[in-house]
């Protein structure tokens, strides 16, 4: 999978692994924000090795199962949404995709009927 120009500059951090874990790709952002973890020399290296108990065990589940994950985090008062869902090339299931962004704290929500 290549995610393409767009995502190098994208407002948030993008990490993109195969289905055995290994990180084939991070963005900008996403380097930016584990710098202190490797940064670039995270990719090649297994994700489930960056994540400490329960999140590991949870996070391989997820992945086993092909079954998306989101919620929200807080830290040092910046609110994040985090979404790690499955991808797919051609139907077939690849590996595991974790976008996280800051969400403004004045973000609106809208009802659609």
């Amino acid at each position: 999978m290549s995610t393409g120009s767009w995502t190098r500059e994208f407002f948030g951090a993008i990490t993109v692994c195969d289905k055995q874990g290994t990180i084939l790709e991070m963005n900008e952002q996403a380097i930016e924000n584990f710098a202190n973890y490797g940064g670039r020399k995270l990719i090649g290296s297994n994700l489930l090795d960056c994540h400490p108990e329960p999140s590991k065990s949870r996070l391989k589940s997820l992945m086993e199962n092909q079954q998306r994950n989101i919620y929200t985090i807080e830290t040092n008062g910046i609110r994040k949404i985090v979404i790690q869902s499955p991808w797919y090339e051609k139907g077939v299931y690849s590996g595991f995709i974790e976008m996280v962004t800051e969400l403004p704290e004045d973000m609106p929500h809208y009802v659609r009927g």
